[in-house]
């Protein structure tokens, strides 16, 4: 393993998901699971996340974008819930997603903003 690559993944992963979810996620790993979670915080968090060519919330959009043309809707609402770290406002949610809608269809904007719309509310709640 790359301690470098990794505890670089394990700071981005942590400022854009909060410490609370990478907490609780290190916390159910398993033996299992533990090279897939050492692998996506060396490559997506460390190699992609952390390179300096895009902001965290320019990534967090396009993250939005291609997970709701994909219709991941659980790393959706994940990545929803990050933007509170990330720079990204409800508005450029809403613009990303209307923008989805154009390239990837309107079924699957339509299920993003659903989830969208509850995740705000309940933050706003809160």
């Amino acid at each position: 393993m790359n301690d470098e690559l990794y505890n670089k993944g394990m700071q981005t992963r942590r400022s854009v998901l909060g410490d609370a979810h990478v907490d609780k996620a290190e916390a159910n790993k398993t033996d299992f699971d533990k090279d897939f979670q050492e692998y996506i915080t060396n490559n997506a968090w460390g190699a992609v996340w952390s390179r300096p060519g895009l902001t965290k919330r320019e990534r967090s959009l396009i993250t939005i974008a291609l997970l709701a043309a994909l219709g991941h809707d659980e790393e959706l609402a994940m990545h929803i819930r990050a933007t509170k770290n990330t720079g990204a406002t409800q508005d450029d949610v809403k613009e990303v997603l209307l923008h989805t809608a154009v390239y990837a269809g309107v079924p699957v904007a339509n299920g993003a903003i659903k989830i969208a719309k509850k995740i705000f509310a309940e933050e706003k709640d809160q």
